[in-house]
């Protein structure tokens, strides 16, 4: 019901059934993703894929400047693939 009140709230484009919420360095919904694996990939525009994710839990206390970014996935992905390497 919380998630459902903000996005509706702070909606500022939809593609269909989908909706793009407000995405500022002090305003926005923090989601703390949980997943079992990552890879790169052509088939996502971030150029990365997770195997299995979920929301962990919502981070109402962290905004969202304080957030990792793709970056932070992109250096653990590196280092996956250097851990990897024979």
């Amino acid at each position: 019901m919380q998630i459902d009140r903000y996005v509706r709230r702070n909606t500022v484009e939809r593609f269909g059934p989908v909706r793009e919420v407000v995405h500022e360095p002090d305003r926005g919904l923090v989601l703390e993703v949980a997943f079992e694996g990552l890879q790169r990939s052509t088939r996502h525009k971030s150029g990365v894929a997770m195997r299995f994710p979920r929301i962990n839990r919502l981070r109402w206390d962290k905004p969202p400047g304080e957030a990792d970014r793709l970056e932070r996935l992109e250096t653990l992905l590196t280092q996956i693939e250097l851990d990897r390497a024979p």
